[in-house]
């Protein structure tokens, strides 16, 4: 596995952050991640990425506790995930799935009030605190004059926001993001993506799966390739990014040139055929 130098900090036993040791996934057939380990670095934006298949999304709903591993162990904050229980884990922890779907008739409120179940107890019900992170998680997401909208009515970044803040109002320092962009057009994208970072900025440990590779290496403070069910690199964009990764994984010739608003690695694919011999030139 290729590795560049890491940035913020690594997982270490007994310390903050997600990791997964020797790790197998599967649905009940053939393992669709095999045997993986890697270290989630506290403090990162790490995006997960690969061709379709490779076990991006069965990897991170592992993660979320949503998937129990046929082998190996997933890890947070260096104790095993499944010796928590189900809102313990959801206290450190908040995840958004890659096709979420509200109730009929629900409200923006109350779509983001369920952020706070996992902090409810027999003996702990809603307190001020509960108003207070929704308030915030509202306002954060831009939210707050569309509150007592329905979800259904919303446009679909704002239906998309609408997820983020009930995943904020969970008040956890990590979040898990499986395809985020999905179903967006691209002024949206971007939108949803600036906003997870500027949450990074602010102390969030993000994890995402995204399929574009300029928009991860634009955002990403660390990247994570998977192909074919297993890790095969992880570091800086800079980095890992290469025109012999691109090929190797993705199957695409290309050149990586600086992009020239960030300057972060841009991926510009190689044209098939040539101007003048395309097919149906004349």
């Amino acid at each position: 596995m290729e590795k560049g130098t890491p940035v913020n900090t690594p997982v270490e036993p007994g310390g903050k952050g997600l990791s997964v040791r020797e790790v197998t996934l599967s649905y009940g057939g053939a393992p669709i991640v095999r045997e993986v380990s890697l270290d989630i670095p506290h403090g990162a934006f790490t995006m997960i990425i690969g061709p379709n298949g490779c076990g991006k999304s069965t990897l991170i709903k592992a993660l979320a506790r949503g998937l129990k591993p046929a082998g190996g162990r997933v890890l947070l904050h260096g104790k095993d995930l499944w010796t928590y229980r189900g809102k313990e884990a959801a206290r450190h922890m908040a995840l958004l799935p890659q096709t979420p779907v509200a109730p009929d008739g629900i409200t923006v409120r109350d779509l983001v009030r369920r952020g706070r179940f996992p902090h409810h107890t027999l003996l702990r019900q809603w307190s001020p605190d509960d108003d207070m992170a929704i308030g915030f998680a509202l306002d954060r997401t831009g939210l707050a004059d569309l509150a007592e909208a329905r979800v259904s009515e919303l446009s679909g970044g704002q239906r998309q926001r609408a997820w983020i803040a009930m995943v904020l109002a969970q008040q956890t320092d990590l979040l898990l993001l499986d395809e985020p962009t999905t179903f967006l057009d691209i002024a949206h994208q971007y939108e949803l993506l600036e906003l997870c970072r500027e949450l990074h900025d602010e102390g969030k440990t993000i994890v995402a799966v995204l399929h574009d590779l300029n928009q991860a290496a634009r955002f990403a403070s660390h990247l994570v390739v998977m192909h074919r069910g297993q890790v095969v690199a992880e570091g800086p964009p800079a980095e890992v990014l290469t025109s012999g990764l691109v090929a190797d994984v993705f199957g695409l010739a290309c050149d990586i040139v600086p992009d020239p608003r960030t300057f972060t690695p841009m991926v510009v694919p190689h044209a098939r055929f040539p101007a003048s011999s395309s097919p149906g030139a004349a």
